[in-house]
């Protein structure tokens, strides 16, 4: 079956053919702020949702989201352009294609979680149909093949999800954005692995490399590093980030280089110490106290993070919070009141996001509930190290802890990024410079 160009307005409705298994082809044009969506197994009710809809990443769901069960956050699609896309049906598999790339591939579980809102949302019985919510989107070549009742999808090979105990299932059905900003293409991890773990997982993927020195993983070391990066990642179903590592990485790069990404992220793990050593904290060997005790080291991390977060450009403060690792059994101790103030009153200054990682399950209640009483946003991160990491158990438990809403949660298109002016704060393009930890030991 072959279907010519259809215009489908807000409040229209165009109903096709009923088939169980099926490939549906064709090319969609959202015009600016258009939404539609096509429905299958519907009577125009129940039954799964595909939609279309582009333009910035805004927390509105976007084209190729197979809708309140797998929600994506960045379209492949630009508003105004003609969009290849591809939804097939074969047994409980559902697979989504925009401009050629896989962006879900969803398997019904046989105990599928649905709220009572979504109670109906399964695959069944019924028809094809394409329905206007905003604006004009206009469908053309689609083109439906029935697939036998033996269609499998060969590429639906990881593990189901058992719904029932999912958390990511149930923040999907309320619309609540489940991305993971901070994921590292590093370890054993591919692009192609992170590709499918998130299509698995029900994660949008926001993939991030290094942008500085001192790092582990890929470190990118100039301008034309970045660009090659960004060409790289761009085709790709990711939200796209660059972490800035070190403390010279805001003067390394231009803005214009760095401004191309969705968004910037950095952390205070690196810090310019009492002694104007670089001191990675991350590293025991370079936390060097020279006389101090950890509650004075504590106030040199402070004061350090503060510092960063004033002059360096970023929009999400990740690791928030972070400590040496053997302190954080005493993170209470450590993070008092008016040491939380103390950063909290420079990220409301401007307006910086707070990542919870899920890695180090920091900050904790007390510093969110104050970030969220504060008007501050939140992103989620991983920080990963390899392939072998979690579904954000962490920042889905403090969701309901601290009963974070989708008005608390940060989108790129909040950056604040291009308003702030590069600063050379701790004086890097100077004969002053900070000593690397390394260096200041020789030279001692």
């Amino acid at each position: 079956m072959r279907c010519d160009t259809l215009e489908v307005t807000a409040g229209s409705s165009w109903m096709g053919k009923k088939c169980c298994n099926f490939l549906i082809t064709g090319q969609a044009l959202c015009e600016p702020g258009a939404f539609a969506s096509l429905m299958f197994h519907s009577d125009g009710q129940s039954g799964y949702e595909v939609i279309f809809h582009n333009g910035p990443i805004d927390g509105t769901l976007k084209t190729g989201s197979l809708s309140a069960v797998r929600n994506l956050y960045r379209s492949l699609a630009a508003d105004g352009e003609w969009a290849d896309f591809e939804i097939a049906v074969r047994g409980k598999n559902i697979a989504v294609k925009i401009n050629g790339v896989d962006v879900v591939c969803y398997t019904e579980p046989s105990s599928p979680y649905r709220s009572a809102e979504f109670a109906n949302r399964l695959l069944g019985d019924g028809k094809l149909y394409l329905k206007g919510i905003e604006g004009k989107t206009f469908f053309r070549n689609m083109m439906l093949a029935p697939l036998p009742e033996d269609a499998r999808n060969e590429n639906d090979t990881l593990p189901a999800i058992d719904e029932q105990n999912d958390a990511v299932i149930r923040l999907q059905q309320q619309f609540f954005p489940v991305i993971d900003y901070h994921v590292h293409l590093k370890g054993d991890l591919t692009k192609e692995m992170a590709h499918a773990m998130s299509m698995n997982y029900g994660i949008n993927y926001g993939v991030a490399p290094n942008a500085g020195e001192g790092g582990v993983g890929r470190m990118l070391a100039n301008d034309e590093e970045v660009y090659d990066y960004f060409k790289e990642v761009k085709p790709l179903p990711f939200l796209c980030g660059v972490q800035g590592e070190g403390r010279r990485w805001s003067t390394q790069f231009s803005p214009e280089a760095l401004g191309i990404f969705d968004y910037l992220f950095t952390d205070a793990m690196t810090i310019v110490d009492h002694k104007r050593r670089i001191a990675r904290i991350y590293r025991p060997e370079e936390v060097q106290l020279d006389g101090l005790t950890p509650q004075q080291y504590m106030d040199v991390i402070v004061d350090q993070t503060v510092k960063i977060l004033e002059n360096e450009p970023a929009d999400i403060y990740a690791n928030a919070t972070y400590i040496p690792d053997d302190w954080l059994a005493d993170y209470d101790n450590y993070w008092t009141p008016e040491r939380m103030d103390k950063v909290l009153d420079v990220l409301v200054k401007h307006d910086i996001a707070v990542e919870i990682s899920a890695r180090y399950k920091i900050p904790n209640e007390t510093f969110i509930r104050k970030a969220k009483a504060r008007g501050l946003k939140f992103t989620f991160g991983t920080n990963n190290v390899d392939s072998r990491f979690g579904r954000l158990e962490y920042c889905t438990e403090m969701v309901k802890k601290c009963g974070l809403t989708v008005e608390d949660m940060w989108f790129p298109i909040m950056s604040h990024r291009s308003q702030r002016e590069v600063v050379d704060y701790n004086g890097f393009l100077t004969p002053n410079a900070p000593l690397p930890i390394a260096l200041f030991s020789k030279a001692n």
